[in-house]
């Protein structure tokens, strides 16, 4: 019989204590809901990854960025900086327009911690005999598991321990930075521990900066009576590009039903040449798949996306839901819809506004799931068929949040370059959670933001986690259905404002044409247009005297001339000493693209203010000497110290815009 003692069982609570990783790895960023949702990313452009990392006692950490294309079986590495009081931060570029996944791994360093003790009692006097031998274990160790260039290192480090004379020449080998980059390489990283696993949707640069410029191709005509095509767009095309323009967004353009059809200024009886609302989808002609026959055939809609495109200019189309009377899917489909108990079709409502030439689809009726899911699927699709690759959805909050999240994964899984913005004007949680769910861009409240403490605390906002990580406002100065307050007796003061705040505080900003001839007739008391387009065609003169075309064309050639001005993300609210005055820079991240703003809020009356130049943010003193630059008009001036005045004329240009730099900036900023 053995006189071993039989094993104790193990508890289970202890068992699982003994499989916990030893370090700990929190609050890791750009994650959203724990990895729920993947957060938002560009091509080419740097992620910054952070969190917090720590363990008992008082070795030293090492960690890394691993990253890679979701479904590739390796994972790229890059290594994390300890900030300090257990903050780590990373970097890694993605090359690809994919979803990627990432995590983080932290390890004990054992090298490290030994050369860092080493090096405090060699410097304090302490012999270090017996600390040297170990740290030739360590090397020796190391060399055992290398291969290749790291081992050659490696033994050659040894020989040098063997040949050297004096531990003061030891001590200089353990501690060289050769060593430690030889020993990282072959770390064997002990208690290795990894974060979950979050996933980063990386994007075309379009998701994050573009200027949208909105048309109804209907109105691309010279005669009221005479409806535009898309032949007609073309003529167009020259002086979109030349305003800076790259998207050029079209209403629906698909057949409008008659059932209903609204008049003018949105009554409700059309006359025998209105064209109705084009959001009345659907009549004899088609549905969503079709085009309004007036508009011209799919070959002229073809031949436009091409011509955009020879222009710099991408198409984005309307997805717009909901159906006319008339649309072919209610006689195809009737279990589609919601009928009431008489027998009739229940049409939108937003009371106390009717919307009698619509009616919508029941996402979750029996009939309708999931053939109805699939066929707007296909829709999408269809157009992305045609050279579409950028949609404005319409509405999308009063659609379900499942059925968002299904469609984009759908569809950017069979083409990653397809872009969904999100027309959502409602709750806040709401309009974050479609941008979880996959929207790439939203609209936003910035056309309700008008003060000086509002606009700061959104802009800030916006900035801020996790809406910076979820939510790529597109900053809309006006749309066919909203006519700001502010523009209505503002003038062109009013309208450059309003333009240079959008086109300075985002990436993304759009306008619906018109906003370029400060158009601002509106109902009475409420902020719609007076003639709406929507109801009628309106033909323009879009070189009509007091227009600010030549004002946009110089803020987009700004935007595309600083990278600080190609995202929403690097702003900052400085001091100006008058509320009247919007003060605010946007940097990127390396402070190398410095740009100040200052806008008057004021259209009417001249604004002065004095205000401080943030020469902290440069690693330079109160005294300092920085160079200014007007980029609307290319003048250039000295600036002597952080606090300066300002003085702004709206009769003149309402707004200042000015690049900063200084030959004593820290040079690790320059």
């Amino acid at each position: 019989m053995s006189d071993a003692q039989p094993t104790a069982p193990i508890h289970p609570r202890l068992e699982q204590a003994l499989r916990i990783p030893r370090i700990a790895i929190e609050a890791i960023q750009p994650t959203l809901e724990g990895g729920r949702f993947a957060a938002k990313a560009i091509i080419g452009h740097e992620v910054t990854v952070t969190g917090k990392l720590f363990a008992d006692g008082h070795d030293q950490l090492a960690a890394s960025i691993c990253w890679r294309v979701r479904g590739e079986s390796s994972w790229r590495r890059s290594r994390l900086k300890l900030l300090g009081n257990d903050s780590w931060e990373g970097f890694f570029t993605p090359t690809q327009v994919a979803m990627h996944e990432f995590m983080v791994e932290a390890w004990w360093d054992v090298y490290e911690t030994y050369r860092y003790e080493l090096s405090k009692k060699h410097a304090a006097g302490v012999p270090v005999q017996l600390e040297l031998q170990e740290g030739r274990i360590l090397l020796e160790q190391a060399s055992s598991r290398a291969q290749g260039e790291t081992r050659a290192v490696l033994d050659d480090l040894l020989h040098r321990l063997d040949t050297a004379h004096l531990d003061d020449e030891r001590v200089s080998v353990m501690l060289a930075s050769e060593t430690a980059a030889a020993m990282a390489d072959a770390d064997p990283r002990e208690h290795c521990s990894q974060s979950a696993i979050f996933p980063l949707d990386v994007e075309r640069p379009l998701a994050q900066f573009a200027s949208w410029y909105e048309l109804f191709p209907r109105s691309e005509t010279d005669n009221p009576n005479r409806h535009g095509t898309f032949r007609d767009v073309h003529k167009r095309l020259p002086s979109i590009r030349d305003m800076g323009f790259d998207v050029l967004y079209f209403p629906p353009i698909h057949p409008i039903g008659r059932t209903h059809r609204k008049g003018r200024n949105n009554s409700l009886e059309a006359g025998p040449s209105d064209p109705g609302s084009p959001y009345a989808i659907g009549s004899e002609a088609g549905g969503h798949d079709a085009i309004h026959p007036e508009l011209g055939t799919l070959d002229d809609f073809r031949d436009l996306v091409a011509a955009a495109r020879e222009h710099g200019l991408e198409i984005a189309l309307d997805f717009a839901i909901q159906c006319s009377q008339d649309h072919p899917w209610l006689n195809e489909h009737p279990g589609w819809f919601s009928w009431r108990p008489d027998g009739t079709i229940k049409y939108a409502e937003n009371p106390p506004k009717k919307y009698q030439d619509i009616v919508n689809v029941d996402f979750y009726a029996e009939d309708a799931m999931p053939d109805l899911w699939i066929a707007l699927r296909d829709v999408v699709w269809h157009w992305v068929e045609q050279g579409v690759k950028i949609f404005r959805v319409d509405n999308p909050h009063t659609k379900p949040l499942p059925f968002w999240e299904w469609l984009i994964a759908d569809i950017r899984e069979r083409d990653p370059d397809v872009m969904f913005l999100s027309e959502a004007f409602t709750r806040p949680a709401m309009m974050a959670r479609l941008g979880k769910v996959g929207f790439n861009q939203s609209y936003t409240y910035f056309t309700w933001r008008n003060n000086k403490a509002e606009l700061s605390e959104y802009f800030t906002e916006l900035n801020q986690h996790p809406l910076r990580d979820c939510y790529r406002p597109n900053f809309f100065v006006n749309t066919p259905d909203i006519n700001p307050f502010f523009l209505h007796d503002s003038g062109r003061a009013g309208f450059l404002i309003r333009a240079a705040l959008a086109t300075m505080g985002s990436g993304l900003w759009g306008m619906y044409s018109g906003f370029e001839l400060c158009e601002s007739a509106p109902i009475p008391g409420k902020e719609e247009y007076l003639n709406s387009e929507k109801y009628e065609i309106r033909p323009r003169d879009y070189h009509a005297p007091g227009n600010i075309i030549a004002e946009i064309a110089q803020l987009n050639r700004i935007r595309r001339q600083n990278p600080a001005l190609q995202t929403h993300l690097g702003f900052q609210a400085y001091t100006a000493y008058n509320d009247n005055i919007f003060y605010f820079g946007k940097r990127t991240p390396d402070r190398k693209n410095f740009i100040l703003v200052a806008v008057s809020l004021d259209p009417f009356n001249a604004q002065e203010a004095h205000f401080e130049l943030p020469l902290w943010e440069l690693g330079l003193p109160d005294h300092a000497e920085t160079r200014g630059e007007d980029l609307m008009n290319g003048h250039r001036w000295t600036w002597y110290g952080k606090t300066q005045w300002m003085r702004i004329e709206p009769w003149h240009l309402p707004f200042g815009i000015w690049r900063i730099s200084s030959d004593a900036m820290d040079p690790d900023l320059k």
